[in-house]
């Protein structure tokens, strides 16, 4: 059945709790109501002019971020947990089907069939990094219904086979200190993509480290991803330390999506290991990014202190016909991207309340569609694009929740395989006591 619609008090100023409850259940309808129909896994992107003919193409990564989604959706009561279990079955029994390699799912998947849609014209094979964010999700469904009985104990123990069948020492290459991103049966390894940080890999890793069938030892994160400590970056923005070299930002920060698909599980509060506190990472990245936008270098129109965040997202081109980039502060179009903000509660709630806000009180009428606040927006160019991307949508909800509740963050780090992996890595959690 599809979600009800919300009944906010009328004339009424939402409180803090319904129009974070608002949010949520707006963003899992996205995963729910319009979800690809076979597989009821997430389409890549939803339309809502209908330009995008796409109805049954499934994105890995961004299927990770619904599964997540729906979890929150059954333990706020948003969605019947009997149905959503039955969904969330044909989902996996999908998933165990599909096209592997070396047990990596591949970019995007054919929801009708199963089998891989290139990416591109030589990424024809297995996603290492849309593999980890759909294992992350794998490791807490296992943990949400494991002490469960019948066909919630048997989705558990679905999940559990699933994510154990990724065989990540594959793509290091034949043993090389580094993971790959990409591996086709047809091209081999011409893609040729080391996974070297900072960005928003660093799940892949931890995913690799915590296998108890295919680990990769402690070397590849160290030498390939940390770059031998070369990730480390002493510079400041606003006065607030980057900490990490994120990819050539030159001492800025990269795309707000770099703090969020990693940590949809991975709890970075009281994190450390030899190269970071986390909790300082993320939440200085926040705090850039919106006194970038308050800052406002390129003085586009609105920008302040609740109009802010940038991140990977449609976009207006500048002869303004729509397309994509991973908006930041180096590579600042003047589109703001809602889920940028929305998804950073966790790591500063009150900042993030003020663009829920504006978003969904002051701009409702323009930015608000049938799943919540659509993609992108532009008050310079008064330009928003009525259109959706799984995984713009799909931070949304899990990340809330983690502000409000840890939900997903315990189930992820509670896990025994995370722990050990991660403890592997030199990563230490004073929230977890490891």
């Amino acid at each position: 059945m599809p979600i009800t619609e919300p009944t906010p008090p009328a004339a009424e100023v939402l409180t803090d709790e319904q129009i974070l409850d608002l949010a949520q259940k707006d963003a899992l309808k996205y995963f729910w109501d319009y979800a690809e129909t076979n597989s009821k896994l997430a389409r890549e992107r939803y339309h809502t002019d209908n330009t995008s003919l796409d109805a049954h193409l499934v994105t890995t990564g961004g299927s990770g971020f619904g599964l997540m989604t729906i979890i929150v959706g059954i333990e706020r009561g948003f969605i019947p947990r009997e149905e959503a279990v039955t969904r969330l079955t044909t989902a996996l029994n999908f998933l165990e089907n599909a096209d592997r390699f070396h047990g990596a799912w591949s970019h995007w998947i054919d929801g009708n069939t199963g089998h891989v849609v290139p990416f591109g014209a030589d990424d024809d094979g297995g996603d290492l990094v849309e593999t980890s964010f759909m294992c992350q999700a794998l490791i807490c469904v296992r943990e949400y219904f494991k002490n469960s009985t019948g066909a919630e104990l048997a989705l558990s123990q679905k999940a559990d086979i699933l994510w154990k069948g990724v065989d990540w020492n594959w793509y290091t290459r034949g043993g090389e200190n580094v993971l790959y991103w990409h591996w086709s049966p047809n091209f081999e390894w011409i893609k040729n993509f080391k996974l070297q940080g900072y960005n928003e890999c660093l799940i892949t890793y931890v995913m690799a480290a915590s296998s108890p069938t295919h680990p990769i030892t402690a070397a590849p994160y160290n030498q390939g991803w940390a770059r031998n400590g070369a990730i480390v970056n002493g510079g400041s923005r606003f006065g607030i330390p980057v900490i990490f070299d994120y990819n050539g930002a030159s001492g800025n920060v990269g795309p707000m999506f770099w703090s969020h698909y990693s940590y949809m599980g991975l709890n970075p509060t009281g994190l450390t290991d030899q190269y970071a506190n986390y909790e300082d990472l993320v939440t200085n990245h926040t705090k850039i990014m919106q006194k970038h936008c308050i800052a406002n270098p390129y003085s586009y129109a609105e920008y302040s202190d609740k109009c802010w965040g940038l991140t990977a997202s449609y976009t207006r081109n500048a002869n303004g016909t729509t397309g994509y980039t991973a908006h930041s502060p180096t590579n600042d179009k003047g589109v703001i991207t809602p889920t940028a903000a929305i998804s950073s509660f966790p790591y500063l709630p009150s900042e993030c309340m003020k663009a829920l806000r504006f978003f969904y009180q002051d701009k409702k009428d323009i930015l608000i569609g049938i799943a919540g606040p659509y993609d992108a927006f532009s008050p310079q160019y008064n330009w928003v694009t009525p259109r959706y991307l799984a995984i713009d949508q799909g931070t949304i909800t899990p990340m809330i929740e983690n502000y409000r509740s840890k939900l997903l963050w315990d189930l992820f780090m509670n896990a025994p395989e995370v722990q050990t992996g991660l403890l592997n890595l030199g990563f230490h959690s004073s929230q977890y006591g490891f």
